[in-house]
Order: C-alpha cells, then structure tokens, then sequence
C-alpha cells in the first residue's frame, strides 16, 4: 500500500525528490516549505520552487515561519502520518516532529555521512579536493545530520565539476533515491546504518568574505575554490582600473604550469600566478555584468601581462 507522507523541502534540489516521491504513488498529504520571501533583482515575493511544484500536483502547502510553532506541531501530528520525507526545508524541526510519524522522519543530504555534516556539503567537498562524494537518506535524529544511514548511492566527483554541475548530478541522483528507500520502508527491509564516529567534518556556510580568491594558494587550491562556488556566491577578486576597482567573479578556472608573484597576470590570456604554479582563467564576470568566456571578456576589461589581482 502507498505510504501516508508529509514532504519538507524549499529550492530546486528538494523539488526533484518530491516529483519522484508523488511520481511513485505515494499519498503525500501535505507538503511544507518555506514563506514566500523577496527574490531576484526585483526582491518581489516568490513561491519557493517546492511549493509552485507542489500546487501543480494540487497537493496542500504550509508555510510556517517556525516549526517550534505548538499550533504548528499539534496539527502535523494530527495528519497521522506513516513518515516525512526531508530534502533541504531550511528549518531544525523539534523532537516533537521527528516524534510524530509513525516512522519517523526521513532526510536527504548529499554527502557520504559523517563527511560534511551541514549546510553546504557540495561546496565544501570540491573545495577540499575530494575525488568522491554522494547521496544517503537517513532517520533524523536531534543532532546535525547525525542518523542512521537507511541508503546510499557514490557519485565521483569529476575535475571539471562546478557546485553547479554536481548540485544538478546529486539532486537527480538524489531524488530516484526516494522510491527505493519508500519501497523497502513500507516493506520493513531497510537496516539502518549507524554512522562512524571517526572521519567527522562539517561543511559551514560560505560567507561573502570567504568567497575571496586567495592566490597565495597552490594552483590546485586556487582553481578548487573556484569551482565550489561556482555559480553562487561566485569566488573574486578585485581589479584596478582607470575608474577604481571593480570586483571580478571567477566561475572556471584550471591549474598550470607557471611562475610569478602570486596574482600577478603571466600571460596576455589570463593565466595567473599562486602560491605554488598558476591558474587559467577560462570564465568571468565583472560586477553587474553576465558570465563571459576569458577571450570574450577581455575584449572588453583590459588586463595586460604584469596586473596584480587583489
């Protein structure tokens, strides 16, 4: 028989796993997601990506501003739920509603647990070089992505992947999880695994200031900080011009060989000096400006041989 579900998601990545879930047949009774907030360059009020999906399968929508809401509680209780289904909701639920189905609520993170614990695992784990990461579903417990592993695919990472490229190959990979964990739960064949104690690291979020390209860095670092904040917030640096400084994103970028002070342009094609080798710089944008291939942007940013990249 389907399961009786409530969903709990908010951007794209979640959106994917519930078309899966409501795609598998279950009965999903109500779905969760964040308030409508500013977005966009004209900060007008949008539905998340959750809820307009959600509103196209005709499925009931909450919005609670917090989930520690008694009222908020009490009538998520009263849906008699067999499970929740967890896919970056952006809220900690408490003990009371992880309490409430009767097995339990369910959650999607991608990374291979206890590796990147928290908000941002596909960022940090291109940042760190690694050469693997994935996807697992687990039972939520009350500390930060601390439950029993229920089921896990491998993803490589390539080293031509951007966070933008990975997010898209885990959000899939992701969300065909869903009806084979839902599948073996309705069975009662799923065992959980308890998670190691050991290889624990947790992925903060990225702040604007860490953004900041550090060309003092081997190339290798340099061009792995690029691609994890590529497409957002989008690693910089800044520019002197006859007009002051403009910052610069860079969204691609690969080591070479190459000599000089670190952030000094070595080439007349972008190729810039780090701490140890260099980077090319393959795609920018100046501020207020769209993406360009490093041949296009040149052709309207002037940066001779020899500039210093703060």
């Amino acid at each position: 028989m389907p399961l009786r579900l409530a969903f709990m998601g908010t951007p794209e990545f979640a959106a994917a796993s519930l078309a899966e879930i409501v795609g598998a047949g279950h009965e999903v009774v109500r779905v969760y997601t964040q308030p409508e907030r500013p977005r966009g360059r004209g900060q007008a009020a949008r539905k998340t990506p959750v809820h307009q999906l959600a509103e196209q399968f005709g499925l009931e929508v909450e919005t609670p501003e917090s989930f520690r809401d008694p009222a908020v509680i009490e009538g998520f209780r009263a849906l008699d739920l067999d499970a929740a289904c967890v896919v970056a909701y952006g809220q900690i639920l408490p003990q009371e509603a992880l309490d409430a189905p009767r097995l339990g609520c369910l959650n999607l993170h991608a990374s291979l647990l206890p590796r990147w614990r928290g908000a941002a695992p596909i960022q940090r784990a291109i940042q760190a070089g690694d050469e693997m990461t994935g996807v697992q579903i687990m039972q939520m417990e009350a500390g930060l992505d601390t439950g029993p592993v229920l089921m896990s695919e491998v993803v490589p990472i390539d080293p031509s992947d951007t966070a933008g490229s990975l997010h898209d190959k885990l959000m899939t990979t992701g969300a065909l999880l869903w009806p084979r964990t839902l599948a073996a739960l309705e069975r009662g064949s799923l065992v959980p695994q308890r998670q190691a104690e050991e290889g624990v690291t947790y992925a903060k979020k990225i702040t604007r200031e860490e953004a900041r390209i550090d060309w003092t860095k081997p190339a290798g670092a340099v061009a792995d900080h690029i691609r994890a904040l590529s497409p957002v917030p989008g690693a910089w640096f800044e520019l002197a011009t006859g007009k002051g400084k403009v910052r610069v994103k860079v969204h691609y970028a690969e080591p070479e060989k190459g000599e000089g002070e670190p952030g000094e342009v070595i080439d007349d094609h972008l190729l810039v000096a780090t701490g140890r080798g260099a980077v090319r710089l393959k795609r920018l944008q100046r501020e207020g400006r769209a993406v360009m291939e490093a041949q296009e942007f040149l052709r309207g940013t002037q940066v001779e041989k020899g500039t210093m990249l703060d």
